[in-house]
């Protein structure tokens, strides 16, 4: 089961960074000097991505922008002697094919799937949240649910262990141990109650899916918060289909919300070759002058 395509929904307002996202969609954010969105594709990539389909709205032009070619740009930057800074936006369009499709209406994330429907196809695909970054040095998160999936022939999707507060955030799992880390799906629910939840094994942020996902989301009334909600599509396809869960290697970094990106951005500075060193000491003597307060 080849697994060349990906599905970025991008669409949403990005309401718990306003002002910022007025006019700046979230996922174009700077972590140091790169959009969170381009980590994102970069994952997507080294995965073995070839095609990426960006779920947009209409406002959002900057990530339709970002990642195709200026020749203008490059050259201006030629000129100047900024070979550096001309490779790196050479780089940022030439990552994948990539496709947009404005979502008309933010109607969920399974309406936001769904709307990639023409451009997969009758394949399998993978899904990648625009607002989290999955950090790993070695194999990429992307890459350990593309594994599996070709491990067992069917749907996958990045899970982990969360408390008993955070559940309700999250869709939940109820599984059973198939081997290390990987588990196997009976049944997920959206967002539960303390009541609801199947366990605290949570979905985050990366899923590998059949194109049978798209009959299902066709017909899948809305859940959770009057949306279409992916989960709901999901779970009509574990019952008849299986699917795998993947305790993943690695780390989760949420930048759809102001303090956990505030704190992704520390992170990336802390381990960008060009920024690590004077972050280290901008903190340090930062701490020392609090600490003297």
């Amino acid at each position: 089961m080849h697994i060349r395509k990906a599905v970025i929904p991008a669409a949403g307002l990005g309401t718990r960074m306003l002002p910022a996202t007025k006019t700046v969609p979230k996922e174009m954010l700077p972590l140091v000097n790169k959009p969170v969105l381009q980590f994102i594709v970069e994952e997507a990539v080294a995965s073995g991505i070839e095609e990426i389909v960006l779920i947009t709205s209409s406002e959002k032009k900057a990530m339709d922008n970002h990642f195709l070619p200026d020749p203008e740009l490059y050259e201006r930057l030629m000129k100047k002697g900024a070979m550096r800074e001309a490779e790196a936006i050479e780089h940022a369009a030439h990552l994948a094919k990539f496709s947009f499709v404005v979502q008309k209406q933010q109607r969920g994330l399974g309406d936001a799937v769904y709307c990639a429907r023409e451009h997969i196809g009758d394949e399998p695909f993978a899904v990648l949240l625009g607002d989290d970054i999955m950090y790993n040095e070695g194999k990429p998160v992307l890459r350990q649910l593309i594994d599996a999936t070709e491990k067992y022939g069917c749907a996958s999707v990045a899970c982990r262990e969360v408390s008993d507060e955070s559940i309700a955030k999250y869709s939940s799992l109820a599984i059973s141990p198939l081997e290390e880390r990987v588990y196997e799906i009976h049944d997920m629910n959206e967002k539960p109650t303390p009541e609801e939840k199947l366990s605290n094994h949570a979905i985050l942020g990366r899923y590998v899916l059949t194109p049978e996902i798209f009959e299902i989301l066709e017909q899948t009334p809305p859940g959770r918060n009057d949306e279409i909600q992916l989960t709901d599509a999901m779970r009509v396809l574990c019952r008849h289909k299986r699917m795998v869960a993947v305790d993943f290697e690695g780390r989760r970094y949420d930048t759809g919300n102001p303090r956990d990106y505030i704190s992704t951005f520390i992170d990336f500075a802390l381990k960008d070759p060009d920024m690590g060193d004077w972050t280290r000491q901008f903190i340090i003597e930062k701490a020392k002058e609090l600490w003297d307060r």
